[in-house]
């Protein structure tokens, strides 16, 4: 994935696309960052797991919806429309999203696979939820659907 984004940054250089070239250096950054951080998880040679990359670009993507929606509700659609480009560049590098309907279902097997639950088992079955679909579904969405189905 580190690869990837490498190759991604040397074509936007050469593009000239300014958009892609800043959202990818972002990217590369908070990988930077998360790498030193402590406690980093990655292999000797300093590389991170592909799974560790896709939650970091997750991350970054889903700031950039938070920085949209509050550019939104203090009237700067201009700003907002520039996170939301960077956003869909981000999401270029994220596995499908999976809708409403799919995460229900594996709420369901995850439910059926516990027996009978309370709404003191939420945690876990959120828990248990993202650990099944990664970064292919929404916490919010997880955690929003979770306890719809708990109430």
């Amino acid at each position: 994935m580190e690869d990837r984004l490498n190759q991604d940054l040397k074509q936007a250089m050469l593009a000239k696309d300014a958009t892609r070239v800043s959202v990818i250096r972002s990217i590369k950054s908070a990988l930077i960052y998360a790498k030193v951080a402590p406690g980093a998880t990655k292999d000797p040679e300093g590389a991170m797991s592909d799974e560790t990359v896709l939650s970091i670009i997750a991350k970054e993507a889903k700031k950039r919806q938070e920085s949209a929606d509050m550019y939104v509700q203090g009237a700067s659609q201009e700003r907002a429309d520039a996170e939301l480009q960077e956003k869909t560049v981000i999401e270029k590098y994220l596995p499908k999203q999976l809708d409403e309907t799919e995460v229900k279902t594996v709420i369901e097997e995850v439910i059926s696979g516990m027996g009978e639950v309370s709404t003191a088992q939420m945690g876990q079955i959120i828990g248990a939820v993202k650990s099944k679909t990664g970064a292919s579904a929404d916490g919010a969405l997880i955690a929003r659907l979770v306890k719809e189905r708990l109430s």
